[in-house]
């Protein structure tokens, strides 16, 4: 999610609007994209004192094709249906008003892994740590496969944080699928991304597996948590880093990123 203003911000309400009913105000602005805006919202009649939320802003209908109607349709239903969980963000309702689409969910107010990982260097050397917030990703992402929910676009970004860091959460089913088999390739983050999602000679029947990409950006992830770094840009032929990795798969982690094969493994031991 970018914080740069985009063309479609202009069709948002801004800072102050009141939505359900009045009992929600939106009071900062936490993130801008093509999709629409993220809010940080207040509910001043929250029984145990003023609560805040998470409040998602989806692009004015008028201004919507009939296919982005579909795929925020397909979202909401799935982040619902993944929300029992506790690793995943709870989606608490919907919201209509006006022309305007309001998704209300929990607020993370120590940030995303990305933040955590890069700015703070929270899971840098703590193994133990590592491992916990790990398994927690990897059970939620089980469930969501439990369901036949891929989501398509697992990266630190889209994981918010908890009681500084200690639990974590999946958000953003705005790329997921319940398909098994996909050809719109390139979907999610390049960084992320499995080597058959970004098609060529990595997919050579024309398609590739959501649920085996989750699996694939599940490992960066974990690298990233290990090292704090992102271990090539793509997983493509022309990478010359992901082409090191396939020459040599044990010898690239502690020469290329730091990080030994026991480090990265530790977290998949019980």
């Amino acid at each position: 999610m970018s914080s740069k203003a985009s063309p479609t911000s202009a069709v948002h309400p801004p800072v102050g609007t009141l939505i359900d009913g009045g009992s929600l105000e939106l009071v900062e602005v936490l993130g801008v994209g093509g999709y629409g805006v993220v809010y940080r919202a207040i509910d001043a009649r929250h029984p145990s004192g003023p609560k805040s939320y998470a409040v998602k802003c989806l692009v004015a209908s008028g201004n919507q094709t009939p296919r982005q109607r579909q795929i925020h349709i397909r979202e909401i239903a799935l982040h619902q249906l993944a929300s029992a969980h506790p690793g995943v963000v709870t989606l608490h309702r919907v919201v209509e008003q006006g022309s305007h689409t309001y998704i209300i969910m929990d607020y993370a107010p120590d940030h995303d892994l990305f933040t955590q990982i890069l700015h703070s260097c929270r899971y840098l050397g703590d193994d133990a740590l590592i491992k916990d917030v790990f398994l927690q990703l990897l059970d939620a992402v089980e469930y969501c496969h439990s369901l036949g929910i891929y989501h398509r676009d697992l990266k630190p970004e889209n994981i918010l944080c908890f009681d500084d860091g200690l639990r974590i959460a999946i958000t953003d089913f705005g790329l997921a699928t319940t398909d098994k088999l996909s050809d719109e390739f390139r979907t999610g983050s390049v960084y992320h991304m499995s080597p058959e999602c970004q098609g060529g000679e990595f997919a050579p029947t024309g398609n590739y597996s959501p649920m085996f990409n989750d699996i694939w950006s599940l490992g960066i992830i974990l690298l990233n948590l290990a090292t704090g770094r992102n271990p090539w840009k793509s997983a493509t032929p022309g990478d010359p880093t992901f082409q090191a990795y396939l020459r040599d798969p044990l010898g690239f982690l502690p020469t290329s990123t730091g990080a030994s094969a026991s480090t990265c493994a530790s977290p998949l031991r019980h």
